[in-house]
């Protein structure tokens, strides 16, 4: 199975913001995932030993994608990542999240690179005991030149409705780029 994870902050006041984009993420690759002929129809469920949000995608009647949108703080996203793979069998670990270091309209698709300061993917790091799995890194930055508002505050920050425009753009390319990777190259 391969495990497509967005991280971000569970509560409500957190909607919206930037520190949020890995949840937008995994849930514009459910959609993706449904027009390329997985049946991914079903809503994202709350389930607690996951601290998390879930949903699957088959390919015919087998589920072979498990979605996931942690419901911890950020900084504690690794646990239900770990919870993830101790209930599954999961060969393929995908991880969206967003980062400050890419400016919002890019992304970039890796794999064992390093979270240059993000502690939500150190916490996954730590939890899963390794680097080697993809990351959907999805730019966020879209400070004026000369704004110095520190990145833990700016994360924080809700997206503007034009953001939010140019932030499901990037997702949907990123998702068709990661689906024309070897993760699903056996189905399409």
């Amino acid at each position: 199975m391969i495990l497509l994870t967005g991280i971000g902050n569970e509560d409500v006041k957190y909607h919206n913001t930037r520190h949020n984009a890995g949840y937008f993420g995994v849930e514009l690759v459910k959609q993706a995932l449904r027009y390329e002929g997985f049946m991914s129809d079903y809503a994202f469920k709350f389930d607690k030993y996951l601290l998390s949000k879930v949903t699957t995608a088959k390919w015919g009647n087998k589920d072979v994608v498990i979605l996931q949108q942690t419901q911890t703080a950020m900084n504690n996203s690794g646990k239900a990542v770990k919870k993830a793979f101790e209930r599954y069998d999961i060969e393929e670990f995908v991880l969206f999240h967003d980062d400050l270091d890419i400016c919002l309209g890019d992304y970039k698709i890796q794999k064992g690179k390093s979270p240059k300061g993000h502690n939500g993917v150190k916490s996954v790091e730590k939890e899963l005991g390794t680097t080697d799995f993809w990351r959907v890194r999805l730019g966020i930055d879209n400070r004026e030149e000369g704004d110095n508002t520190p990145g833990e505050e700016y994360v924080l920050k809700r997206f503007s409705k034009e953001e939010l425009a140019i932030l499901k753009s990037v997702c949907v390319e990123a998702c068709e780029e990661l689906l024309f990777t070897e993760l699903f190259e056996k189905w399409l």
